[in-house]
């Protein structure tokens, strides 16, 4: 039960740290400011919300759930997986919280938005936030594809969980921008605090997880591939 916790735990926080990280940041500023033409009404910017964190749930889950199916239906592979996951999981925290600790940096825009369908979701009204959820989900850069690809899919293949982590890993995504989203309904004033506490907390927040990551994969390397106990 305390596994299991830990795992649901784990998924929400690797997608709560992906949403404030500074490339997907920029997207999720857009998305609140696409919220934030609603002001004149609590019940569009809720709605807004919810839309906008139900887009990026689906498209985590589609994908992750995909990715994890394939994975387990490959029976060399799954078995190669379930033998050696604990070898592996070592090196990929190593290199994801060396991402997070910017030792390792890649020059990327990330796939970014077209501007077309951006326009486009913004003409289609409340509706427009779940096709913005489910575009800015996919507008991976480096640290968001080493969160998704490097730490929730193992940690998904490992506890063969291809709908439940990604599904919250996607609520996690979605979570800070509905947060704006009741700051904007009640006061501007409070949207602004909000963002320079989020910005501060990110800073090292993500420093704590690269660190973190970085401890529990030399854990798995001196358990799993050295044997030292």
């Amino acid at each position: 039960m305390i596994e299991l916790l830990l795992t649901l735990g784990t998924a929400l926080w690797l997608g709560i740290l992906t949403s404030i990280s500074p490339c997907p940041l920029t997207t999720n500023i857009a998305a609140i400011s696409f919220i934030g033409r609603g002001l004149g009404s609590s019940r569009k910017v809720f709605a807004s919300g919810l839309l906008y964190t139900a887009g990026r749930v689906i498209t985590y889950v589609l994908l992750g759930s995909a990715v994890v199916t394939s994975v387990l239906s490959i029976p060399d592979l799954s078995m190669f997986l379930q033998q050696y996951m604990n070898k592996l999981l070592g090196p990929i925290l190593i290199l994801v919280g060396m991402f997070l600790l910017e030792l390792i940096t890649l020059k990327s825009r990330g796939w970014g938005v077209a501007s077309s369908l951006q326009r486009r979701a913004e003409s289609t009204g409340v509706w427009g936030a779940l096709l913005l959820g489910i575009i800015f989900s996919l507008s991976f850069c480096p640290v968001s594809a080493a969160l998704f690809f490097g730490s929730l899919i193992p940690l998904a293949v490992k506890a063969e969980s291809g709908l439940a982590l990604p599904a919250i890993y996607g609520i996690g995504t979605g979570f800070p921008v509905f947060v704006f989203a009741i700051a904007i309904a009640f006061s501007a004033k409070s949207l602004g605090k909000l963002f320079n506490r989020l910005t501060q907390i990110e800073f090292w927040a993500r420093r704590i997880t690269g660190v973190v990551f970085i401890l529990a994969g030399m854990y798995y390397c001196l358990r799993f591939i050295f044997r030292l106990w």
